[in-house]
């Protein structure tokens, strides 16, 4: 099995309680940034005993691997219905760390008619993989980190944008208008570090660090290019807790 096969079957066991495909893992060495797990085996054991028997529910609907990392997207029922983004990174043929975002799966379509989950889940342009990184990383830094709005529409091909935030209606103006609707309600949502850009192909998830509604949030967004331009976006938003509340002391980057 390739990495990516091997994620996917490891996150299905978290469902089906099977073994062997937890052998992924290095047992030696096993860096958790789920701030609600310890480090190592033991710490997501320990997790995965806390799990209601039975309620655990896994299905990935995308996986990506870049270089030593794999990213997935998951339709997850962990603690309640989510829907999560889960970074690995793999040394030597095993997973030494790990890294997710997870969001409340809403029980609604947003604006658009969209999940959090619909839409292509297979990559292409393998050869565009870091030209890709490179425009959504700016896309980021320019927009989301700088607020240099007057570069927003360079990034997209019109309105044509596919949005599956569940609040945010499809388009450049779809966004304007929840930017618009949050602002009246005082709430604001401020990226402040990139810490990873990690692609296949067409997708491209980027890891960010900021504020919502004035809490430290942890901010993955995946985007679909095509031609050049940002096409489609998914994303999980979870506040960071406080410090005293972390089982490792990795961080959540």
């Amino acid at each position: 099995m390739n990495k990516k096969d091997q994620v996917v079957a490891l996150l299905r066991s978290i469902e089906t309680g099977e073994a062997g495909p937890v052998s992924v893992i290095n047992p030696n060495q096993y860096i958790q940034h789920n701030l609600g797990a310890a480090d190592g085996l033991a710490g997501f054991g320990a997790l995965l005993q806390q799990l209601p028997k039975g309620s655990a529910k896994v299905n990935t609907v995308r996986a990506f691997g870049d270089g030593e990392y794999v990213f997935t997207h998951t339709d997850y029922n962990f603690f309640g219905p989510k829907i999560g983004f889960d970074v690995f990174r793999f040394e030597n043929g095993q997973i030494v760390e790990h890294w997710d975002n997870l969001q409340e799966k809403p029980t609604t379509a947003n604006p658009s008619g969209h999940t959090m989950l619909d839409g292509p889940t297979q990559a292409a342009d393998a050869d565009k993989t870091e030209t890709n990184k490179a425009l959504v990383k700016s896309f980021v830094d320019d927009i989301l980190v700088n607020g240099r709005m007057e570069k927003l529409t360079g990034y997209f091909n019109g309105d044509s944008y596919s949005q599956h935030n569940p609040q945010i209606g499809d388009g450049l103006s779809g966004l304007g208008a929840a930017l618009e609707a949050m602002a009246k309600k005082g709430i604001t949502m401020k990226y402040d570090k990139i810490h990873k850009v990690l692609g296949e192909g067409n997708f491209v998830l980027v890891v960010s660090e900021g504020t919502f509604g004035g809490k430290p949030t942890s901010f993955y967004d995946l985007f679909r290019v095509e031609s050049g331009r940002i096409a489609e976006h998914w994303d999980t938003i979870e506040t960071i807790p406080a410090k005293a509340e972390w089982k490792n002391n990795n961080g959540k980057f």
